[in-house]
């Protein structure tokens, strides 16, 4: 059976990915998944360099705002929501582009991963939760990769998020986090395409951006939300609002902190590099005019 084709844009972090995708939608007709596990929040927009409402209205974007910060939101969702999107997209007779930086997201649909699909257990999750303030994330971490070993290529193991779903998901269901790694059959077929500026200018470009932000508001952005939800979700782990949230609880001085979202964003991009680079299938650009031709004879 001839399957549908699907263009993905990926990269590291602040490597251009959304001007691109915007920019290549409108030369080939095509509609934008998002591939964002921070931009499916309301309200977390300055922070994650979000598309402004008015580029959202001249390409259409979707499963961006779909959850409240408070709102639990797993990768089976995703995934099931992101192929509603791109079948809609399809029917339009429009090119899909699936854009974005989160790799677990973006092979859900690539590899067509099998994702257990596990409620959130909350008796569970407090207790972990209470564990880590106890005796630390480390405790149970090596929690996790006791029952899975391959969890340690998968689970960011600085991430109490990821850590206490993934000991969930092994916990409830019985069976290896690690088996999300599985491949299933091709649903689309994809070119995949990532944005790689170079390591000196993808640095520029990282701080270029938090100045922004900062400029842009990010501050009163964090201020608005933590009036509205528990500071010590886990969504606001993500990078520019832990940082700010700290500066507020007047552990860092404002340079200090800009400094921590600036390391902090470096470090992600290179775990982000790391992760695209293990697959054969990326093709690698460094501008428009490399992705431009990929597309075109990708669509002939």
């Amino acid at each position: 059976m001839k399957l549908e084709k699907l263009v993905v844009i990926s990269g590291p972090t602040a490597s251009g990915k959304s001007d691109l995708s915007i920019k290549l939608s409108k030369k080939f007709n095509g509609e934008i998944v998002s591939a964002d596990s921070r931009q499916i929040y309301k309200g977390l927009d300055i922070g994650t360099a979000k598309v402004k409402k008015k580029e959202r209205g001249e390409i259409l974007h979707y499963l961006i705002d779909i959850r409240k910060p408070n709102q639990f939101y797993t990768a089976s969702q995703y995934k099931k929501e992101a192929i509603g999107a791109i079948n809609k997209i399809i029917k339009k007779r429009k090119v899909p582009f699936l854009v974005g930086g989160t790799g677990l997201y973006i092979k859900s649909i690539v590899d067509n991963l099998k994702i257990p699909e596990v409620k959130p257990d909350l008796k569970l999750r407090k207790g972990l939760e209470q564990k880590i303030e106890k005796i630390g994330l480390r405790s149970v971490y090596e929690e996790l990769i006791r029952i899975d070993p391959e969890a340690a290529y998968i689970v960011d193991e600085k991430n109490p998020r990821r850590v206490i779903r993934a000991l969930e998901v092994a916990l409830k269901t019985k069976k290896p986090f690690s088996e999300l790694r599985k491949k299933g059959e091709a649903i689309f077929n994809t070119l995949q395409i990532a944005l790689n500026p170079g390591d000196k200018e993808l640095k520029k470009r990282v701080t270029k951006r938090t100045d922004k932000m900062v400029k842009d508001g990010l501050l009163k952005e964090v201020k608005n939300l933590i009036k509205i939800y528990d500071k010590n979700i886990s969504t606001f782990d993500a990078i520019g609002y832990r940082e700010i949230i700290d500066y507020f609880d007047k552990k860092y001085l404002l340079e200090e902190a800009i400094s921590k979202i600036n390391t902090n964003s470096w470090r992600y991009a290179k775990k982000q590099m790391s992760w695209f680079k293990k697959d054969p299938n990326v093709h690698w650009v460094k501008n428009q005019k490399e992705a431009e031709k990929l597309i075109y004879q990708f669509l002939k």
